[in-house]
C-alpha cells in the first residue's frame, strides 16, 4: 500500500512519465500495454525539478559576468576615542583599538606618538564596491571610506590596489573612489527599465570580509524611508551584512539596479530586510562626484516636519498631507520671501508633497538663484510663495544649527510669593521674561508662554513637553502671554476640534506637536 501511495504521489508532482519509472522502481507490475519503449525512457531521465515560471534555474552565468567588476575595500582610519564601539552597517566587526608597531604608552596606558601627545587609535573595517568604467572609478557607500587615512582595493583575481577618495556626499551615503589603471571590467546602472516587487536581485559584495559572496532573493518594496533626507530606498530580502555597504544589487540581466547600504536588524545581521541605494540617484550622485567632487543642492533655509493627520484634524483640515514649517533661518530664502512657521507646504513647482522629506528633496533639486513655487495653507486659506533658492549646507553644519541654543537647566522652582501660574491643558505657564530667557537661553527675539511644570496625567506630558519649553505657537496665533494659549484652546474647542497645534520651542529649535484638548 505505501508503495503504490508513493508511485502516486510522485506521479501528482512530476508527471506521468515520472509515474512509470517510479512505479517500477517500487516494486509495480507493468501492464503488458505499458512495455518500456525509447519515449519512456526518455521521458525518466528528465529533470525531476523545474524553477517556477519566471526564475532563472541558476544565477551561476550571472555572477560569473559580473563579479569581476565587485570589489572588496579595506580601510584603515584613525577615529576619536569615543567612537570605538560605534558599529555601522560598512564594518565587518566593532571597531577596535591598534597600535602601530614601536609605540610607546603614556603614564595611563594610551598610545604616544613619543611627544607626549597621545596617538589616535586605528581601526580596521572593510565594505564593497564596484567599478563603473575601464578606467578605475569605483563606487561604494560614504560611511564605508569617510574618515580613511589608506584604502585598499582587492578585486576578485586577488590583486589589492591603493585607491584614493574622488568625491563623497553624505546626504546619499555615496562615494567615489579611484584606482591607478585601465582595462578593467566594469557594470553600468539600469536607470530604464525598473524591476517590479517580486522581481528576482543579486546582492554581490564582501560579507564580514569574506569577499566575493553572491546572494539572491527579490525586490520587497520600493520607496523605504529610513530616516535618510535625499533618498527612497528599494528594499531587497537578498541577505546583506556588515561589509555589504556599497556593493550592488543586479537584476537577472546583470545591470545595476541598486547600491546596498543599509540593513533593519535587532541582531546586527541579515533578517531579510535590507536596503539599497536606486541606481538613478546613484547614477546622477557619482556622475556629479566624478565631475566637481561635491554634490550642491538647493536650500529654502527651513525647518519641516511631517503634517500629521492629528495636525491636520486640531487645523480643521482632515485628510490634508504636507511638511509644516517649525522655524525659519533668520535672514534665509524663505524668511525673505515671507513664508511662516505653522504654513504647511502642499507642493512645490506643482509637485505634491506629502511628507517633510518629498519637500526636502524636491527643493534639493533646484540649483542656488532658481525660483521655487511653494504652495501653503496658512491658516487653512491656500497662498502661494516664491522662494529663490540657496545652496544647501553641509550636513554638518545644518547639525551644527541644530544644536544651537541654551542648555536645559533645571531652574528655579517657582517662589511662594509669585503668582500662581495659568494651567493650560495639563501645562502651567508663566511669562518670558528677562530672567528667564537668560537662564535657559532663549534668543532675544522669541516670544512666547514658559512651562513651569506640566501633568503628567495629560495629553502635553504623553507628547513630551516639559518645564522650560516655550510654546510659541497656538491654533492659528502666535503667542505672547498665557492667555494667548488659553484663547487658542477655547477657540478649539467651540470648533469641535479634538485637539490644537502647538509650536513649542525647545534648545533653539521649534517643532510642532497636537494636544488633546478634552478627554
Amino acid at each position: 500500500m505505501t508503495s503504490k501511495k508513493t508511485g502516486y504521489l510522485l506521479g501528482v508532482v512530476a508527471g506521468a512519465g515520472i509515474v512509470t519509472a517510479a512505479m517500477a522502481g517500487v516494486g509495480m507490475r507493468m501492464p503488458s500495454a505499458q512495455a518500456e519503449t525509447p519515449q519512456m525512457i526518455r521521458a525518466s531521465t528528465a529533470p525531476i525539478f523545474a524553477p517556477p515560471p519566471g526564475a532563472p534555474l541558476s544565477f551561476a552565468d550571472i555572477f560569473q559576468q559580473v563579479s569581476p567588476a565587485v570589489v572588496s575595500i579595506n580601510v584603515t582610519s584613525k577615529v576619536d576615542a569615543s567612537a570605538l564601539r560605534r558599529q555601522i552597517p560598512g564594518l565587518p566587526f566593532d571597531i577596535v583599538p591598534r597600535q602601530a608597531p614601536g609605540g610607546e604608552d603614556d603614564e595611563e596606558g594610551a598610545p604616544s606618538n613619543g611627544k607626549g601627545q597621545p596617538r589616535l587609535p586605528t581601526q580596521q573595517s572593510a565594505g564593497s564596491g564596484f567599478f563603473i568604467s575601464s578606467d578605475g572609478y569605483i563606487v561604494t557607500n560614504n560611511h564605508v571610506v569617510e574618515n580613511a587615512e589608506t584604502i585598499k582595493v582587492v578585486l576578485k583575481d586577488e590583486r589589492e590596489l591603493d585607491a584614493v577618495v574622488v568625491g563623497r556626499d553624505e546626504g546619499t551615503d555615496l562615494a567615489v573612489i579611484k584606482v591607478k589603471g585601465d582595462n578593467f571590467t566594469f557594470v553600468n546602472f539600469e536607470n530604464s527599465a525598473k524591476p517590479r516587487v517580486g522581481d528576482w536581485v543579486i546582492a554581490v559584495g564582501n560579507p564580514f570580509g569574506l569577499g566575493g559572496t553572491a546572494t539572491a532573493g527579490i525586490i520587497s518594496a520600493y520607496g523605504r524611508d529610513i530616516g535618510e533626507t535625499f533618498v527612497d530606498y528599494i528594499q531587497i530580502d537578498a541577505p546583506i551584512n556588515r561589509g555589504n555597504s556599497g556593493g550592488p544589487t543586479f537584476d537577472i540581466y546583470g545591470r545595476v539596479i541598486g547600491v546596498n547600504t543599509a540593513i533593519f536588524s535587532p541582531t546586527g545581521g541579515s533578517v531579510g530586510i535590507g536596503f539599497a541605494i536606486p541606481a538613478d540617484v546613484a547614477d546622477a550622485t557619482t556622475k556629479q562626484l566624478i565631475a566637481g567632487g561635491k554634490i550642491s543642492r538647493g536650500y529654502i533655509g527651513a525647518s519641516i516636519q511631517n503634517f500629521t493627520s492629528e495636525m491636520a484634524e486640531a487645523q480643521g483640515t482632515p485628510g490634508q498631507k504636507g511638511a509644516i514649517v517649525a522655524d525659519l533661518v533668520p535672514g534665509g530664502p524663505s524668511q525673505r520671501a515671507g513664508l511662516q512657521p505653522g504654513d504647511v507646504v502642499t507642493s512645490v513647482n506643482g509637485v505634491t508633497v506629502k511628507t517633510s522629506s518629498e519637500l526636502t528633496r524636491e527643493v534639493a533639486k533646484a540649483h542656488a538663484g532658481d525660483s521655487l513655487r511653494l504652495n501653503v495653507l496658512r491658516d487653512g486659506k491656500a497662498k502661494t510663495i516664491e522662494v529663490r533658492s540657496g545652496t544647501r549646507p553641509s550636513e554638518q553644519q545644518l547639525a551644527a544649527n541644530d544644536n544651537r541654543g541654551g542648555e536645559d537647566g533645571a531652574g528655579a522652582d517657582q517662589g511662594a510669593g509669585q503668582p500662581k501660574s495659568p494651567v493650560v491643558l495639563g501645562l502651567a505657564l508663566a511669562p518670558l521674561d528677562d530672567a528667564n530667557r537668560r537662564r535657559i537661553g532663549v534668543e532675544a527675539n522669541i516670544k512666547g508662554a514658559m512651562v513651569t511644570s506640566v501633568d503628567q496625567s495629560s495629553d502635553a506630558a504623553t507628547k513630551g513637553l516639559r518645564k522650560d519649553d516655550i510654546i510659541v505657537r497656538a491654533g492659528d496665533r502666535d503667542v505672547a502671554l498665557a492667555s494667548d494659549v488659553a484663547a487658542a484652546v477655547d477657540a478649539a474647542k467651540k470648533a469641535g476640534r479634538p485637539s490644537i497645534l502647538m509650536g513649542v520651542r525647545r534648545s533653539g529649535r521649534t517643532i510642532f506637536l497636537p494636544i488633546k484638548v478634552s478627554g
